[in-house]
């Protein structure tokens, strides 16, 4: 274990610190689409999925859980946080380390291994800690750690220690190809590619690979072996690739990632590699840039899936901000298909290997990528069919020029982050996911373009990751985020019921199983296969099957007949299959199927079901059956003519044929029938038969008024047509209906020559009781027992005057032709008939008499309303115009507020003093009316408002002091602070008026107006000053127990400016089980909770210290409830504790103490002075640290020392404090945790200064002591028997170290000899032409700028005359700027803060500087100084031993630079010889050996990694070479190897030099 390697101070350290502040406890919840379960470790990582188990995995930070298909828990493992620092190299030690401190274990790889003959699967995990080594667990049990390095080396180094660089793994299978590599000679591989980390070793390729299995000693688990192969890189910081994905394809491995273009534009792209699955030595390595069109450069997320029968990778791409590596929002699909990109890769090998890197248009297509010694060859034509995995002697890494080009499938606004595939039924689909948390379904077409169909919300606010997984029924998406993992149905076909629903998804997966009515996916329909059997809902042109007409639409409920359904899109059946018709609930009728038509029978009328009340049809379904499933539905309707005239009794014959159904009149038999005869006459009325006025008997008119006074004899006469159809003697009455009782009147006939009728009713006194003027009541005819129709609306008008008409003038008010006057008889004068006044009617009204006036006081500007209310305030608006005046002054009244004579509603005028009067009111010419209330013009006044300070935001609740400030009503007052309304909130007194500012748009200071009508009131020189409104940048703790009282410090800005800061939570009921599993707590919630619409919060006030700071006690909640969230109310300022900090503030249960003496809590707990009491308990530091907590002893203080989770242990004073408690002698403990107060039990001091040790306690002792001094004698006998046996081992092993020194000794002198006879023939060569040695220019510009053929300064300024003297003078200004100190050490600082500052780009700004300042070396010594003295203090902090290792920062370049210039003339004349004949004697010793003319490497070089490893047989020859000089021919003799070639033969002899 990894943990065994950490030292055992540490342990001790993290065992007293208190516990982490998130629990284990897992919450599941879930959904008919999206089920979820949120886990700590936020930002979770990783998701993988094993496919035979079907459980999940997640990774996040220092956490991994282990999950079973529905998302139940089944384990969970803490992966940190532990002891760490990306400087150092593990194991950590806190004194080599002082850099080293806690660090959080981000998970970087997450993957499955999958099983082997011997054993099941496992599974891989790395993390950021320890240089990111990695582990293996069980794939059954994740607690259960299978492998994991004790003392990792520098070899096991896999992912990227920094959390914000990538790190993608595929795990390979391949053929061992050495001896003894294991059973069946399989070789388990994770090829590994990771970014470029500046902390930790930076000499890890991009792409390694790592040995998984079979790992044999000296093999090492994970380990990057020389045999295993690694991407060789010249520059590790040039090259920092942002990988994406890994995936394995075929015999070949790629991976996508995206870096800056080294060899174009020098902006960002993507890019895809390959690799043959074989090559351990990366020959094959080549990669092409991956272009999607419109600008999307950045990859976001991949997946290699299937497209139209072909193998495709689709990719997420994000377009990047400018030329950065930061995406925008701006995202695409794009989708490339795998065989053009192993044809564009081929193509970049094949013009490498036989072209020189050149395509057939001469341009270039293919070069060598990542600074290393090769180049494009032009080897023969076969060589990429001979060598397809590339070898020793063919060009590596390739790259092409040449992207591969895609169109998007889909674009978006928002940054797409994540992306999975299906294939449903032939069609792709694509799931997206984005940094909102969104999860996109998309249609991918043939053509490659595609249609969003759906979106789903899994997780609001939350990131979707990289890792989206379809489960193993490809039913369900496995949405990851950044506090949830999501379960999401891919689709909801099941959920819809009908066709229409089903269609209407627009859904791929979805389609209609006509026959067998269901919404199913294709495959799940039985007949799929057959045509209009699976009407797929994505589709537009399908329709459902519909019935587009039946016929007869309708009929009577008393017929049957033959029903004809038009059926469209009706699916074919076999011979033997039919269909039935369902009417409603009936019984099935057998249907009649022709080529689109379908008849059946309509049910016969006695199985018809009633008809409803108040209805006079019936609409019932007329299903199309197949079997027990509906396959189209239609209606008929079934109606009832006798309902019909039922259900309007007033006029049976007129809404018989006035119906919409094929009714008919029978008036003898006064029945309404479908029939087109009537059963005792011929006379039949049919609305179609006899167009034109209609020919019921009907009443049509009122002869006599409508309007009848109540308590006077009146005469009722009815007008009536079409009674000659009655040839019986029946006399008519005339029935008038009041209140449900009848009044039966005889009727005179009287027929007149238009053939109609006038009935005249006797004369009778209706009477009845109303409370308003008139009362409607019927009035009709009847003839013996049957009623005659009569006409809509005709009715008599009951009224009566004194109904509702208090007054005289309400009286006079009544329209003239209700007769109504006010009788002034005493002694009861009031409003009646005019003819049953027995007196003189009144012609005038009395005087108005005003009962109240509201309000009682009005401003001196006027501009309020005032009503008056009282009896005779005139009978019109009219009469009052004019007649109001208020404390003398006049009040124009309102016609909106106006009611005959009870109320007058005026607009006050402007008075110009203080004064007061009553209200008088004059109607007409009568005398006015005076009021007994008094009404006051008042002059209100402001004197103060506190605070006088606020939030932009609003919400400071403001208190404004003044006097007489009750003028008028609430809803004439209104305030603003400037132009923005400030709202009362409480009830007005005359001296003080609270509001509630609002929002305004900007700070600095308003005005205070407050208005009162038209009145314009302020405070002079004082004004309210809107602030920024307050925020919150800290608040700790972020945890709290039930109890609450917990002090949270919060630390901000502006938050003075907040009048009363509270601190909410929002809590809701709930209701949990806990079960154990595993010995884990699962939270699970029992039921889905149904959230209201009011929030339920507790709250407490919070105490503001300054402007920066303020403390908040936490509030109290009791257990039963859910905290759902904390916020601080800063007025109208809600911050919630999730946006401060990025993590949820969360309450626990409350800690227990338990009492002193648990055994028996009554008797009093003893204590010796001069000891501390220790207190035990559970979760005693879970939300609570030692400088919060308090204890009390009686009356004194108990100082509480330490406290961890199970123990407090405190220091009372010397002498028995004195207790609290007038019961009890004795004090008793009390300890204080926030609001949580514990009283622990009674505590006696023990005035015993010696105690006795008891017998048994003695006896104890003693046998104790006898068994460690024998376990001493045991141990020591077995240490000596153990150092004989090594000092056996010893002397043997010095033995052989004898002999292989004598050994070594003689091979070294041979070898010695022979190489100082070489070197006295080498200095013999070397006296000729001396030392080839640089001018100082060109030995300056190749420090300066390696690898280039340039100087960058030394090229000639390319520009036109007119723009020459500006960019000199610019330069100029540049200049003078570099020679002022402060401004270049900042500038260099700035630089190196930039996170695209490369190394490369280091290496040249502090080049260029030091050309700019080579004649001032003084201060450019000055600069650097500085510049060393801030790095040193960087790497105080960090790991001095790092400082200087590699030339990372500008300063370390330009103290090369400077050291070149220094060392010049040290290397001319004294260093320059001796180092010139170590590089020739070097070279002489490598050219003796066999040299590959192809890759460089060479069989006797210092360079492990340029070594020829093949044993090759050569000899040395010498051959005499014909130099021709001008007409002479001399012989040279030169010494070469029977293996060189003629190109290595030049450089060996000296004439060729």
């Amino acid at each position: 274990m990894l943990a065994s390697s950490i030292p055992t101070s540490f342990l001790l350290l993290l065992l007293l610190l208190p516990p982490p502040s998130h629990s284990v406890d897992f919450i599941v919840t879930s959904d008919p689409v999206v089920r979820w379960v949120e886990e700590h470790g936020a930002p979770l990582s990783h998701l993988v999925l094993d496919l035979e188990l079907g459980h999940l995995y997640v990774g996040g930070v220092d956490h991994l859980y282990q999950l079973t298909s529905d998302l139940e828990m089944m384990s969970h493992v803490r992966t940190g946080p532990y002891l760490d620092s990306p400087d150092c190299l593990p194991p950590i030690v806190p004194q080599d380390c002082p850099s080293a401190q806690p660090t959080h274990n981000h998970n970087k790889l997450l993957l499955v291994e999958a099983g082997q003959e011997e054993g099941q699967g496992r599974l891989i995990v790395c993390g950021s800690l320890f240089q990111g080594i990695c582990d293996k667990r069980s794939l059954s049990n994740i607690s259960q750690l299978i492998f994991q390095t004790t003392n990792p080396v520098d070899t096991q180094y896999v992912a990227a220690n920094d959390p914000r660089v990538s790190t993608v793994a595929v795990v390979i299978t391949t053929e061992n190809k050495q001896v003894g590599g294991g059973a069946g000679g399989i070789l388990r591989l994770m090829l590994v590619g990771r970014g470029y980390t500046s902390k930790g070793p930076g000499d890890i390729p991009p792409i390694t690979t790592r040995r998984l299995s079979p790992v044999l000693p000296p093999r090492r688990a994970f380990s990057q072996e020389e045999e295993l192969g690694k991407l060789v890189v010249g520059s590790y910081s040039e090259y920092n690739n942002h990988f994406v994905k890994a995936v394995a394809h075929g015999n070949h491995v790629y991976f996508l990632f995206s870096r800056r273009d080294m060899w174009h534009k020098k902006e960002y792209r993507t890019y895809a590699s390959r690799l043959c699955a074989s090559d351990r030595s990366f020959y094959s390595y080549v990669e092409v840039p991956l272009l999607c069109r419109g600008g999307y450069n950045l990859a976001q997320g991949a997946w290699l899936g299937n497209h139209s029968g072909n193998t495709a990778l689709f990719i997420v791409m994000a377009a990047g901000q400018a030329s950065t590596p930061v995406a925008t929002g701006r995202s695409a699909l794009c989708v490339y298909e795998m065989a053009e990109l192993d044809a564009m890769l081929r193509q970049a090998q094949e013009v490498c290997y036989t072209e020189g890197g050149r395509g057939s248009s001469g341009q270039e297509e293919a070069y060598i990528e990542y600074a290393v010694s090769s180049k494009c060859l032009k080897l023969p034509k076969d060589s990429l069919s001979e060598y397809p995995c590339g070898g020793e002697h063919t060009p590596n890494p390739i790259a092409s020029t040449v992207p591969l080009q895609a169109t998007p499938t889909v674009t978006s606004t928002t940054q797409l982050t994540a992306i999975t595939t299906a294939t449903e039924a032939g069609h792709t689909i694509a799931f997206l996911g984005d940094v909102e948390g969104r999860l996109h379904k998309v249609l991918v077409r043939p053509d490659w373009s595609g249609d969003l169909y759906g979106s789903v919300m899994v997780d609001k606010g939350g990131v979707v990751r990289a890792d989206l997984l379809l489960d193993n029924s490809q039913k369900h998406v496995y949405v990851l985020t950044n506090r949830k993992l999501s379960k999401v149905a891919v689709s909801t076909c099941e959920r819809q019921t009908d066709c229409q629903s089903c269609l209407s998804l627009r859904d791929p997966y979805c389609g209609w199983c006509v026959l067998e009515g269901r919404c199913s996916r294709k495959n799940q329909c039985h007949r799929h296969m057959q045509p209009n059997h699976w009407l797929w809902s994505f589709e537009p042109a399908n329709q459902c099957v519909t019935v587009q007409s039946l016929r007869p639409s309708n009929q009577s409920k008393d017929e049957q007949t033959q029903v004809t359904m038009l059926v469209v899109q009706l699916p074919s059946l076999t011979e033997a299959e039919s269909l039935s018709c369902v009417f409603g609930l009936l019984p099935p009728q057998p249907a009649r199927v022709t080529a689109k038509s379908i008849t059946c029978q309509s049910p016969a009328p006695q199985l018809l079901p009633p008809m409803l009340k108040g209805s006079d049809h019936m609409v019932l379904p007329v299903s199309l059956v197949f079997g027990h499933v509906t396959i189209t539905t239609g209606h008929m309707t079934f109606y009832d003519c006798g309902a019909v005239s039922r259900l309007n009794q007033s006029s049976p014959c007129l809404a018989c044929l006035s119906s919409v159904w094929r009714c008919s009149w029978c008036p003898l038999d006064q029945l309404c029938t479908h029939n087109h005869s009537c059963a005792n006459q011929h006379i039949v009325l049919n609305q179609r038969e006899s167009p034109g006025p209609s020919s019921c008997p009907l009443v049509f008119a009122l002869q006599s008024s409508a309007l009848v006074p109540l308590g006077l004899t009146s005469t009722v006469v009815l007008r009536a047509r079409n009674l000659d159809v009655y040839t019986d003697e029946a006399q008519y009455v005339c029935v008038v209906q009041i209140e449900g009782v009848q009044v039966n009147l005889t009727a005179a006939v009287e027929r007149r020559q238009d053939n109609t009728h006038t009935f005249t009713c006797s004369p009778h006194q209706f009477q009845n009781a109303v409370s308003q003027l008139q009362y409607s009541t019927a009035v009709y005819l009847r003839r013996g027992e049957r009623r005659i129709d009569i006409s809509p609306g005709l009715r008599l008008q009951l009224y009566d005057c004194s109904a509702g008409q208090s007054d005289c003038s309400q009286c006079r008010a009544v329209p003239g032709e209700y007769g109504c006057v006010w009788c002034s008889d005493s002694p009861a004068p009031g409003c009646v008939y005019n003819q049953s006044c027995t007196s003189v009617p009144a012609d005038t009204c009395p005087p108005p008499q005003i009962t109240q006036v509201l309000p009682a006081s009005g401003p001196l500007e006027g501009g309020i309303l005032v009503t008056i209310t009282g009896s005779n305030l005139g009978m019109s608006y009219q009469d009052v115009v004019g007649g109001v005046t208020i404390a003398g002054v006049w009040c124009p009244p309102q016609p909106e507020g106006y009611q005959i004579s009870t109320r007058v509603v005026c607009e006050l005028q402007s008075s110009g003093k203080k004064h007061e009067g009553p209200v008088v009111v004059t109607v007409g010419t009568t005398p006015p009316g005076k009021s007994e209330q008094i009404f006051t013009y008042q002059d209100p006044q402001l004197l103060d408002l506190v605070p006088d300070k606020g939030p932009v935001s609003g919400g400071t609740k403001l208190t404004i002091r003044g006097r007489q400030l009750l003028t008028g009503q609430k809803s004439d007052l209104s305030a603003f602070l400037g132009p923005q309304p400030c709202y009362i909130v409480e009830e007005v007194t005359d001296s003080q008026l609270v509001c509630l500012t609002g929002r305004s748009n900007q700070t600095g200071q308003v005005s205070l107006r407050v208005l009162f009508g038209k009145a314009e009131k302020s405070i002079a020189n004082v004004t309210f000053r809107y602030l920024d409104d307050p925020v919150i940048t800290d608040a700790t703790p972020a945890e709290s127990f039930n109890e609450g009282g917990r002090v949270v410090t919060v630390t901000g800005l502006n938050l003075d400016a907040v009048q009363q800061p509270i601190i909410s939570v929002w809590v809701e009921p709930l209701v949990v089980q806990r079960v154990k599993r595993r010995r884990r707590l699962a939270l699970l919630t029992t039921k889905q909770q149904v959230f209201n619409r009011t929030k339920t919060t507790v709250s407490e006030h919070c105490s503001v210290l300054s402007s920066s700071k303020m403390t908040c006690l936490t509030p109290r909640v009791t257990p039963e409830v859910k905290v759902r969230g904390v916020w601080f109310q800063l007025d109208n300022v809600r911050v919630h504790y999730e946006t401060i900090k990025g993590e949820r503030f969360t309450y626990y249960p409350n800690p227990e103490l338990f009492p002193l003496n648990r055994e028996a809590p009554d008797v009093p707990y003893r204590f010796k002075p001069g000891g501390v009491i220790a207190v035990e308990g559970q979760h005693l530091t879970r939300a609570m640290s030692r400088q919060e907590v308090m204890a009390r002893l009686g009356d004194q203080e108990c100082d509480v020392k330490t406290l961890d989770n199970t123990h407090l242990y405190c220091e009372p004073p010397e002498i028995q404090p004195m207790s609290v408690d007038d019961d009890q002698e004795l004090p008793s403990l009390q300890v204080f945790m926030g609001n949580l107060r514990v009283d622990l039990g009674l505590v006696q001091y023990d005035s015993d200064s010696l105690s006795v040790v008891p017998l048994a306690a003695q006896i104890g002792l003693g046998a104790g002591a006898a068994l460690i001094i024998l376990s001493v004698l045991v141990i020591i006998l077995m240490y000596r028997r153990k150092s004989k046996q090594a000092l056996r081992d010893y002397k043997k092993v010095l033995l052989q170290l004898e002999t292989l020194e004598i050994n070594v000794g003689d091979q070294c002198r041979k070898e010695f000899t022979d190489l100082m006879t070489e070197m006295m023939d080498l200095s013999s060569d070397l006296g000729g032409p001396g030392l080839p040695l640089l001018d100082y220019r060109t030995y300056a510009e190749r420090v300066f700028f390696p690898g280039q053929q340039v100087a960058p300064l030394s090229r000639q300024l390319d520009l036109p005359d007119s723009r020459r003297p500006t960019v000199e003078q610019g330069l100029q200004q540049l200049n003078n700027l570099l020679n002022n100190r402060l401004f270049l050490t900042r500038f260099i600082h700035t630089l190196e803060a930039q996170q695209g500052f490369s190394q490369r780009d280091r290496g040249y700004v502090a080049s260029l500087l030091t050309i700019a300042l080579h004649d001032k070396l003084e201060y450019f010594t000055e600069v650097m100084k500085s510049l060393l003295q801030d790095l040193v203090q960087q790497y105080v902090v960090k790991n001095p031993k790092l400082m200087l290792r590699r030339t990372e920062t500008v300063v370390e370049k330009m103290l090369t630079n400077w050291m070149s210039i220094c060392l010049y003339s040290f290397l001319k004349e004294v260093a320059g010889e001796p180092l010139y004949m170590l590089y020739r004697a070097i070279k002489y010793q490598v050219d003796k050996g066999p040299v590959d003319t192809v890759t460089g490497k060479a069989k006797r070089t210092l360079n492990d990694s340029h070594l020829l490893r093949e044993d090759i047989d050569y000899c040395s020859m010498t051959l005499m070479v014909l130099v021709k000089n001008g007409v002479e021919v001399q012989p040279c003799p030169v010494k070469v190897l029977d293996t060189d070639t003629i190109t290595q033969v030049g450089p060996v002899s000296p004439p060729f030099t």
